[in-house]
């Protein structure tokens, strides 16, 4: 079987989505499937190579915001017959569109990763920009949806909250697991490379946060937080790692300077490879109070390092995780990111290993990548 998998952009600080195309690009060969990438990238961007990706069709760059390419319509007509399978990886830009438009009447079937962007936190957070996607809804994402062989979510529940978002909805639902595979290195060894490297946090308690630094991840809420708690041991150290796409973090860091915590967060950026694991296997705990958040693959890597998870009840793998006490879950506002930090600083020891060894439990049992791929080429070949 051979994928075409296509989306805007592979610049890895867009973070989730490029993160899962990687992962199940790691297991295809091994389930008889190959695959390629078509973006609007500038050609020969530097993460094209090496970095985990498949070979890149890079037509770009786009000429505006929305994504307009119109290469990507003329090269799907011409190569789109090459591929078992189209896999569109987000809506609300113009990839989605030219497929649709592109394999309308074709006997390729195509199927949409949506990503959580049909979640109505959005609508509900920011109702002008809902009102603008209802301008197209009708005749661009709408229509891109229902064409599709099958619209796949990552969890039961973000296939529910998607219906909400607008009442002209229709679409073959499926669902798979998302995941990532075991982390590769010497948990040790990265530990105490990561630690030489970062000499300030050596003996801390470490809570880690390692995603976007944006609103709805709930950045705010997680300082005013750690605020209430750090008093209970001088050992509490915060570190909020992720790019900063928006200009957030200067406002953040005043923030933590009027909290008087400004000397007990560390802002190391983006992680990734060895940093990013050793950072995971450095911290104690995990902590993610997101406002919307389908699936979070951040929260299956920290799962995959054993350790505990705490998170909103906006991240839509939470049942999951207080199923298998692999963490603690609460409401996605600073009384409910208190009571997860109080609730993981009231474990003893032994509640803590335990505890951790649940997280890697859940993770191997749920959110492995090897799953998650064999269940997409299952729904390919149900739905094609």
């Amino acid at each position: 079987m051979k994928i075409l998998h296509v989306i805007s952009s592979t610049d890895p600080k867009i973070g989730g989505p490029i993160e899962g195309m990687k992962q199940l690009y790691s297991q295809y060969s091994e389930l008889g499937v190959t695959a390629e990438v078509l973006c609007s990238d500038a050609p020969d961007m530097p993460w094209h190579s090496g970095h985990g990706l498949p070979k890149v069709h890079a037509l770009g760059p786009a000429s505006n915001a929305y994504g307009y390419n119109k290469r990507l319509l003329s090269w799907l007509r011409d190569n789109a017959d090459r591929y078992d399978a189209v896999i569109v990886n987000g809506i609300w830009q113009y990839h989605s569109l030219a497929v649709q438009r592109a394999l309308t009447d074709r006997n390729v079937p195509y199927f949409v990763f949506t990503h959580g962007m049909l979640d109505p936190w959005f609508k509900h957070t920011y109702p002008l920009k809902h009102l603008k996607k209802w301008l197209y809804w009708p005749w661009a994402e709408y229509r891109v949806l229902r064409d599709a062989n099958a619209v796949i979510f990552t969890c039961e529940e973000e296939k529910i909250l998607a219906r909400e978002s607008f009442w002209l909805y229709r679409a073959n639902e499926a669902v798979t697991s998302y995941g990532t595979s075991s982390p590769l290195g010497n948990t040790q060894e990265l530990t105490k490379l990561y630690l030489a490297q970062n000499p300030d946090l050596q003996g801390k308690r470490i809570i880690l946060f390692l995603s976007r630094i944006h609103e709805k991840k709930g950045c705010d809420l997680l300082l005013e937080a750690f605020s209430q708690v750090a008093a209970q041991d001088n050992r509490l150290h915060l570190v909020m790692a992720g790019p900063d796409q928006t200009g957030w973090a200067s406002t953040l860091k005043a923030q933590a300077v009027t909290l008087g915590i400004a000397d007990r967060i560390s802002w190391p950026g983006m992680l990734q490879g060895d940093d990013k694991w050793g950072a995971f296997n450095a911290a104690e705990v995990f902590c993610l109070p997101s406002h919307q958040e389908n699936f979070g693959i951040v929260v299956a890597e920290a799962l995959a390092c054993g350790k505990p998870v705490l998170i909103s009840n906006k991240v839509n793998i939470w049942r999951e995780i207080e199923s298998d006490s692999a963490g603690f879950a609460d409401n996605d506002n600073v009384e409910g990111t208190v009571r997860n930090l109080q609730r993981w600083l009231a474990l003893d020891s032994v509640a803590y290993a335990e505890m951790a060894d649940r997280a890697k439990q859940c993770f191997t049992h749920r959110f492995h990548v090897r799953r998650a791929a064999e269940r997409l080429i299952e729904i390919i070949r149900q739905y094609r």
